[in-house]
Order: C-alpha cells, then structure tokens, then sequence
C-alpha cells in the first residue's frame, strides 16, 4: 500500500491566492489558453481566405461596435467588483465557497472557447471522454469498482439527488414489471406483491440482466415506473434525515411521489441522524408491510457539517435482508464533504486502515498532534461509502472547482439502463458509446466543466497525497478555530459583556457558533443579538467586498431539526421553557475552507484580529440600540 506523499504538491502553488500572490503565473497561463484557441482557428484550413479583413476592421461602425464591447465589460466589472463576495480571502468564513483551484479556472476558460456540449460525442469528442473519466475517478475514491460503476457530471448537487432518486424510484417498480410481463413473470413467479416492492437493490439489477438476456428488457420497462407511472403512494415511503438539503422535497415533487411520502428522520444532539430512531421507524414499516423506496443518509449537512453514520444505515439494511427478506435502497447525499473521501484513501486507491491513516496524518503533518479527526465514527461512515448504492459529491464545493460541477456516481452501472433514453438526431453515428445525454437527467451541458474538474484531479489526484493535503488545511483551521471560540474571553461593551459559544466539535470543518449577552436568558433576545451581529458581517448591510469579516446564518427551528437545536440552547444555559417559547435558535455558520490559516502564528494573528472584529461589530450594535432608545424617548 503506497504512503508516500507526492512532494510535487505545493497546496500555495494551487490558487491564485488572497492577495493574487501567484498572479504572474496565472496571467502568463490565460494568455496561452487564449493564445492557443487563436493559434487554433487561424491554423484550420489555412487555404481559406480571410473573412473578416483589415479594410472592414477599420470602418467606423466595426471600431465602434469594438468600443462598445469593451464599455460593456468595463461596466460588468466595475459591478463584479463593488458587489462581488471575496470568498478568497481568509476573511471570508460563511457558505461552503473558497478560492478555487487555478488549474480548473484555466481549464475552464481553455475549454470554453472551443464551446463542447457534453450531451452527446459528436459535439465533444474530448470533454466527453473526460467526464467519463472524472466519473471513473469519482467511483474509485469511494471505493465502488471503475469497471462496474457509472459517474457523471451534473449543474449541482441538486440534479444529482434529483438523479438518484429517480433511479431509486424506477429500481423500485421494475419487479412489479417484471411480474406484470408475460415473457418475464417466471422470473418472480414465487413473490408476493410485498416481496416485489422490497427486494435488494442487487436482485432487482439482476433482474434486469437476466430480462436483457431475453430480449424483453424494453418492453418489460415500459411497465415500469417510467412507462406507466406510479399510484400515489405504491412506492411506501423516502426516509430522510431531518438535517436534509431542500432538494429532497422538489425531488418528491417533481418525480410524482409526493412530499407527503417523506418520513423525516429525529436528529441526534450532533445532527446526525439518530440510528435508534432509524431503526424503530424501520421496523416498524417493515412489520406493518409499507414499503420503503429509499434511505438517504448525509454526509455533511449544508448547515453543520455533520456526517450520518452510513455504516449503521448499511448494517440496517442488511439487518432487514436477514431478518424480514425485504430490502430498500441508499442513497448518500455527500454534495458537501465528498471530496473529503480523498483523506482516507492510500496513492493505490485503497482505504486506509485507521491507524495507519492517523500514523501517516502524523508522519506528513497533515493533521497535526492535537487535532483528532476524523473522529473514529466519521471514519466508519466514509467507510461505508463503498457499500451504498448511489453518491451526490459536489466537486464546486469542496473539490474547489469553480460553478457549476456537481456529480453522481452509482456504484452499478446497469441500473442507468432504467433511465436512459436516445434521441437519434443527437446520437446517430455515436460510435464511441458516449452518449451521455441520453442517460442522465440534463441535455446540453458545458464540456468547460468536465476539463475543469479533470485538470484538477490530475494535478490533486483522489488520495490522502493529492486532494487529502488541500482538504486537510480547512479542517485543522476549523479544529483551531472551534478550540479559540470554547476559550475565547468574554467581551466587555459599555458595560454589557458578550460571549462566544460553540455549539459543538465539528465532523468536518463548518464551525457553528453565536454570541450571548450575558444576564439575557431568553432566546428571543439570543437570536435577535446573533441577527445584528449578522447583519454587519455578511452582504446584508452593503458592500460585501469592504467588509473586514464575512459569514453566513441559518436558523435551527423544532419544525425543521427536532429537538436537537434543545441540546445547544441547554448547553448556552436557556431554561427548556424558552426553547418550548421559542422553538428555534439562530446561530453563525462557517465554512472553513480556506487555505490559508493553516500555518499557526498565522491562525493566532488571524483570531486576534478576529476578536478585534467582533468586539468593533458589538460596539456597534450597542451604540445603535442606545440611539433607538433615545430616539423613542424623544417621540415619548
């Protein structure tokens, strides 16, 4: 197994930088993107004339169209610059958004010019071959075998889990096909309807290899979910974690299956789905007969980064197997910590034992002494990623890629025969079965990405060596930064003291937070604090750009968490009856993904300043609420 990490990797040499420090290069590098497309037209065909000539580009009406082209780009980015968010800059601390890898902004910008529409070869000969590949590569990082899995590239992460379910909902309805076609119904001769609509995910795979061998595959879909649609809900119910991305319910809408049909899964007191729950919610639908369409575990939560434990929803899944002979299909949604995969994986694309992976963190410094992760849980659950049916990773969040590159990967291939369609207009002559766009969700669809994304993984390959080195900085900066916020002083304003709370360890590297006044003991008057100090750290209150520190927030509400956010109010030092009053707790989200904290007299100068920051926003909330209050006095 190989350890050795890869020295040609030099995490500061991957970015342009927060002060465009590698600027030099990264100029010369776009000057050769676009000097090689140019080279590129001026070079086909050289026999032909010249269609645009010197005399023509010297009229008044082609120097003025030339002029207004470039007033218009000096207005956009007068825009871009005043209104833009520097998610660069290790100022920024908010939504899961950082620098992005240079490599894939080349790549991008190379390829864009020669404009590829990955729906089909014949349009991108080159982008397709490389999104096929990046999908290959995205299957071998969790584990699935690349010669059996299928991966794609999508807009985002919210396509894929549309994609996932889709597949999930016509995997689910093919026995009944099966059972309903004459030429196939011997197949399942011996099963109950029951027994249908909760089989394995592989024995209904297998199914559609043995009707494929008949030559009755075709017609055998068209019964299926796909054909014929489904009855409101045939399908039994989608398991999904209370943590969930609000894709999964237009995912229900838009599929037909209805939002209703959605069981929502009771949090832990770290967000992560409560197993114990899990498993009497599933045994109960078992012993009542309801079919389950699908289990979706998460694999950092949008807004805590938290990392369900897949390897308990798969060892329950086999449990249902042994115990009741009925089955359901998994789903994890990984869009956000995906890439994170690549920490636990060896150069040979082998998973790391957990010893020898915190022996090598330690050996290379990856992870230094003093920061534990990952936590041997989260371990377990990246783990188990091997085992689930079907993965969303976004690689335009933790893979640095710029927008719009997400991704799904299913670990058997033939399940995409259930979706795919063909359109000979687009296809014909595809000789190289590449026709992606008949077999996934999208149609048209930028091969700029898939270069994107490609060049990245060659310059950061999927190991602990590659990408595990880029990842590893944002997660010990979140480690140190979660370590500050426990210890950090209490702020004394005006004769009004301020704390900071952390609301707990993190899995990955999204550090949650607030500030409470302290003698304030009602939630109302938490949250509204955390509002304030919001509003004069994020877009809200005006340029984003001349901000000296930007986050994000989210709300943590009984209707959309559970009783879990009880667990942080409690541990703020709330009575339970202001969580029963209030029923939410408003906190400060942030993603730690930059690279640049990672260096620790870095960190210290960095946690002062912010200090220094947070203080300056309180005096300024404190100085606000007294005009208020002399302001309404006044009209008193």
């Amino acid at each position: 197994m190989s350890h050795s990490k890869d020295s040609s990797i030099n995490v500061d040499a991957l970015f342009l930088g927060p002060r465009s420090e590698n600027r030099v290069f990264f100029k010369e590098m776009m000057a050769f993107a676009v000097g090689e497309h140019v080279h590129w037209r001026a070079n086909y065909h050289p026999e032909d004339p010249a269609l645009v000539t010197p005399q023509q580009q010297y009229q008044p009406d082609f120097r003025h169209t030339l002029y207004r082209t470039e007033d218009i780009l000096r207005q956009l980015s007068a825009r871009l610059k005043a209104q833009s968010v520097p998610f660069f800059s290790p100022r920024y601390l908010g939504h899961m958004n950082a620098d992005t890898l240079m490599v894939s902004n080349l790549a991008y910008t190379m390829t864009a010019m020669y404009n590829p529409n990955n729906c089909a070869a014949e349009v991108s000969p080159v982008t397709t071959q490389l999104e096929l590949e990046v999908g290959q590569q995205l299957a071998q990082m969790f584990g699935y075998s690349p010669e059996k899995a299928w991966g794609h590239l999508t807009s985002g992460g919210t396509v894929a889990n549309y994609e996932g379910l889709w597949v999930a909902r016509n995997l689910k309805t093919f026995p009944m096909a099966i059972a309903a076609h004459q030429a196939t119904a011997d197949l399942v001769a011996d099963l109950s309807e029951q027994d249908l609509l909760n089989m394995a995910p592989d024995a209904v795979l297998d199914l559609i290899s043995a009707s494929q061998q008949r030559g009755e595959f075709e017609a055998v879909r068209d019964l299926s979910a796909r054909g014929v649609g489904v009855m409101p809900g045939q399908l039994g119910k989608l398991l999904v974690p209370q943590s969930k991305h609000y894709s999964w319910q237009k995912a229900m809408d838009i599929l037909g299956l209805g939002q209703q049909n959605i069981v929502p899964l009771p949090l832990d007191e770290n967000y992560r789905t409560d197993i114990g729950a899990l498993n009497q919610i599933v045994d109960e639908m078992m012993q009542a007969g309801t079919p389950i369409l699908g289990v979706i575990a998460v694999v950092g939560t949008t807004e805590e980064g938290s990392v369900d434990p897949v390897d308990a929803v798969v060892a329950l899944r086999e449990r249902c197997q042994q115990q009741y002979g009925r089955s359901f299909y998994i789903h994890v949604d990984a869009a956000y910590a995906g890439y994170a995969r690549s920490l636990f994986v060896g150069d040979d694309h082998q998973l790391l034992a957990y010893d020898d992976l915190i022996a090598h963190y330690r050996q290379q410094d990856t992870i230094p002494e003093g920061v534990q992760w990952p936590k041997p849980e989260v371990y377990s659950a990246f783990a188990a990623l091997s085992k689930v049916d079907s993965i969303t990773v976004d690689p335009h969040k933790v893979g640095y890629i710029p927008y719009a590159a997400g991704a799904i990967v299913m670990r058997d291939r033939r399940i995409v025969d259930l979706i795919s369609y063909h359109a000979a207009y687009v296809f014909e002559g595809d000789r190289q079965g590449m026709a992606l766009g008949s077999s996934i969700m999208e149609g048209s669809k930028a091969g700029a990405t898939a270069a994107a994304v490609w060049a990245a993984h060659q310059l950061c390959p999927l190991s602990v060596n590659g990408y595990g080195e880029v990842i590893a900085r944002g997660i010990v900066s979140a480690d140190w930064l979660a370590k500050a916020i426990e210890s950090a002083p209490v702020f004394n304003v005006d004769g009004r003291q301020f704390q900071l709370n952390l609301m707990m360890q993190p899995d990955f590297h999204m550090v949650n937070f607030t500030l409470k006044e302290l003698g304030d003991d009602t939630l109302v008057g938490h949250n509204a604090l955390n509002q304030k100090v919001y509003h004069y750290s994020s877009y809200l209150s005006g340029r984003p750009y001349d901000k000296s520190f930007l986050t994000s927030s989210t709300t943590l509400s009984r209707h959309e968490h559970g009783e879990a956010p009880a667990h942080f109010a409690a541990q703020m030092g709330f009575a339970a009856s202001e969580w029963e009053n209030t029923q939410e707790v408003y906190i400060l989200r942030a993603a730690v993904m930059t690279h640049f904290l990672r260096d620790r007299a870095r960190f210290e100068a960095y946690w002062q300043e912010l200090l220094a920051i947070f203080e300056r926003i309180l005096q300024q909330i404190v100085e606000d609420e007294a005009r208020l209050v002399r302001r309404n006095a006044g009209q008193n």
